[in-house]
């Protein structure tokens, strides 16, 4: 009885040891987006950055926003006018169809801005 006792306390301690170093800090990145542990590098290692991709006259646009903060999507033509702006806060994913059927003929970049960086793609619209 004594033997299943201080087997059951030691299969406890070190369950409960495990669980709390599996849960790890709560919070995942800092607040400059950099990794704080091995595995944190591991996980910020992914491609982050936008998927631009053109289908006829659509551009579909993808973001994985790992800080989760504020996302800037821009569509600007080729003399610096703003076409389209919004602000989306808080998502993880970002998510984006721009139609270019109905445009004029003319260069437009598309822009993402967030925390961690500014990315752009040009389009040539004929």
């Amino acid at each position: 009885m004594k033997k299943i006792l201080k087997n059951s306390v030691a299969a406890a301690i070190l369950l409960s040891s495990t669980i709390s170093m599996a849960n790890g800090p709560a919070k995942v990145i800092s607040k400059k987006g950099i990794a704080k542990n091995e595995v944190e590098k591991n996980i910020i290692s992914l491609d982050s950055d936008p998927t631009f991709k053109r289908k006829g006259d659509r551009v579909l646009v993808n973001f994985l926003n790992l800080t989760e903060g504020k996302v800037v999507l821009k569509v600007i033509d080729s003399e610096g006018r703003i076409i389209f702006k919004e602000n989306i806060e808080g998502a993880l994913i970002v998510e984006k169809a721009f139609d270019f059927s109905k445009a004029y003929s003319n260069e437009y970049t598309v822009i993402v801005v967030d925390k961690l960086g500014t990315y752009k793609e040009r389009i040539q619209i004929r």
